[in-house]
């Protein structure tokens, strides 16, 4: 009885599994993983280094009065585009034009009194010279129409510096830029030395960044002496300035200046980068990021996946002989790029690596197949 039940199950399993096959449903069965590899070689790659900086306008200026007065007109507005020699502020000009009045009759009164010294100093010479007059009447009348002299060009000085003064009261722009924040407002009694304004020259913008050690090995390794310092410089790549909302500005910059004194403690140089800013879109005060990309040849590249990171260890899974995978320990450089490392040490030229799976390798496992060791040959 036992036998026929086990016999009717064997049969209705039999006519299930023809069932399944006959409604196109395929069974499970076992399948071999995939891997891909690459060979290692050397290539160049560019490498983009990034520098936090500030923009500053390459002439900025900060404005402040020479006088002492009420300010009378404010001619300009913040944010203002201005050319140079531009009217920004008037101060009031009626105290700076008495004193011009004033000196310039001094200096009629000393011309005056010079005329008059001149024409005694003649006087006593044609008498000296027909010996009516001492030697002593001719010395004083000599010394008075010098000294008649002196008081003429004091009063001229006087004259000039009240010009000067006269002017002052008008201050305008000394070089082309952009007007900054205005802290004084018409009717302020305003004093030399008070800041009216910053004016920033940015038709040329200057961005300071830290230079790492990167670019100090490279002019070492290099020899670069202070005689060709200019023409490394020339020779550098161009630099990207990007904002921090991620825009990237159009106009590429170059470095323009490198400090000659290594920072001891951070290892860096101090580099000065120029950006053109012929449509007025940078202003100083602006942060971003500087991108310089340095090129590095001859060099292992991998792609990021075929980098396993493992606690503080990156391994590499390296193909054997026999299409197994073994562990091996790598350093690695960041591009930079989101795509790839440099490998500085673990692999050589030739080395066959895993790239993408290597994250499902364990040692010893098999990743190339009948198939795939044709493909790779």
């Amino acid at each position: 009885m036992k036998q026929k039940k086990s016999l009717i199950w064997a049969v209705m399993m039999g006519l299930a599994v023809v069932g399944l096959t006959a409604c196109g449903i395929d069974m499970p069965k076992e399948t071999q993983s995939s891997f891909e590899t690459m060979t290692v070689k050397k290539s160049d790659i560019e490498l983009p280094y990034k520098f936090s900086a500030r923009m500053k306008g390459q002439n900025d200026v900060t404005v402040t009065p020479q006088v002492s007065g009420q300010l009378m007109k404010i001619c300009v507005a913040e944010g203002q585009q201005v050319k140079k020699g531009q009217t920004l502020f008037v101060i009031d000009s009626r105290n700076a034009q008495l004193e011009l009045e004033a000196a310039q009759a001094n200096l009629q009164a000393a011309q005056a009194a010079e005329n008059s010294a001149k024409l005694e100093f003649e006087s006593n010479k044609n008498l000296f010279e027909k010996k009516i007059v001492s030697s002593y009447m001719l010395s004083n009348s000599e010394n008075a129409y010098k000294q008649a002299q002196a008081s003429v060009a004091q009063a001229r000085a006087a004259v000039n510096r009240a010009k000067v003064n006269l002017g002052f009261c008008t201050i305008t722009a000394s070089v082309s830029g952009v007007i900054g924040e205005i802290p004084v407002r018409t009717g302020d009694q305003v004093s030399p030395g008070m800041q009216m304004t910053m004016l920033s020259g940015n038709t040329t913008m200057d961005a300071e960044i830290s230079v790492t050690e990167a670019l100090v090995e490279s002019m070492v390794q290099e020899g670069v002496k202070k005689a060709d310092l200019e023409k490394y410089l020339a020779n550098m790549p161009p630099a990207t300035f990007v904002m921090k909302n991620g825009t990237e500005y159009p106009h590429k910059g170059r470095v323009v200046s490198l400090t000659g004194i290594v920072n001891a403690a951070t290892g860096s140089l101090t580099a000065k980068v120029s950006f053109p800013n012929p449509d007025g879109h940078l202003y100083s005060g602006i942060q971003g990021t500087v991108v310089i990309s340095f090129a590095e040849k001859d060099v292992i590249v991998v792609p990021q996946n075929a980098v396993v990171r493992l606690q503080d260890k990156a391994l590499v899974y390296k193909v054997q002989a026999d299409s197994t995978a073994t562990a091996v320990d790598v350093t690695t450089q960041d591009t930079g790029n989101g795509k790839d490392f440099i490998i500085t040490s673990g692999l050589n030229v030739g080395d066959k690596i895993v790239t993408t799976g290597a994250n499902n390798v364990t040692e010893g496992m098999k990743v190339l197949f009948p198939k795939e060791e044709e493909n790779a040959k």
